[in-house]
């Protein structure tokens, strides 16, 4: 069975995707945070992302505040965490030092979907691909551990980059919204994966991508004639294979 997502959909104003929100502890686009917490359902803030959600909405807080925060609390400043405290917000402590608060905070909001009965289209992270290259790859990590635990597509937005990793079959990923940048990677984090893909530049025929033989990094996408749509890219691989693409910045 082929899965089919429009991965910036999320980003559209007018755009469909019913979504959940995770912000992580990494600086906040504000015109993101507008779009994205404006459509989610259930929104979350990993340990000291309370921190700069509290600063980037200084003078609207009660507007932007979380269902819930959870950590280890490391990270949180104590008046943040008073403030939400104090309006209500669900403070979870989660103290397993083996799973980072990424993590922990997805599987809180895969059980509060579920036992709320949302009817989710996707999971959007804001944040966790910037800073410290190590937090970078635990967030990658992360993504591996979300395919058991949900069927949920686990969308990761940070600046110009979008990452998503993709499951074991056969994906067609819509890329006309608009917002798509010049680039997109396919990266074998994981492992080695026969891919198969249409609508790049520079297709895979059922080749191995394998990091030291052949990893699919500063791919663009399939050139089309001027008023033309961009085609739909497909991917077929047989493990899981990190998607990424580039987001137009200042819609440019």
């Amino acid at each position: 069975m082929e899965e089919e997502l429009m991965p910036l959909d999320c980003l559209l104003p007018s755009g469909t995707q019913r979504i959940c929100l995770i912000i992580l502890n990494q600086p906040l686009n504000k015109d993101y945070l507008q779009i994205l917490w404006r459509k989610a359902l259930l929104r979350a803030c990993a340990d000291g992302a309370a921190n700069h959600l509290y600063s980037s909405t200084a003078g609207d807080r009660d507007s932007f505040l979380p269902d819930y925060i959870s950590g280890d609390f490391d990270s949180i400043i104590a008046e943040v965490k008073a403030f939400y405290g104090d309006k209500g917000c669900s403070l979870i402590e989660t103290a397993d030092q083996d799973l980072t608060d990424f993590t922990k905070c997805l599987a809180i909001m895969v059980g509060e979907i579920q036992r709320r009965q949302l009817q989710v289209d996707a999971i959007v992270t804001l944040g966790g691909l910037a800073g410290r290259f190590d937090q970078t790859m635990a967030s990658v990590e992360t993504l591996h551990h979300a395919l058991p635990m949900t069927p949920l597509p686990l969308l990761m937005l940070q600046g110009t980059s979008l990452v998503h990793l993709l499951r074991p079959g056969r994906h067609r990923l819509a890329v006309n919204t608009g917002l798509e940048g010049d680039w997109c990677s396919l990266i074998p984090v994981g492992g080695a994966c026969q891919t198969t893909t249409t609508g790049l530049k520079w297709n895979l025929n059922n080749q191995v991508l394998q990091f030291g033989k052949l990893v699919s990094t500063s791919n663009t996408f399939e050139p089309v004639g001027p008023g033309n749509p961009r085609k739909a890219v497909t991917v077929t691989t047989d493990r899981p294979l990190l998607w990424s693409m580039g987001i137009r910045e200042d819609g440019q």
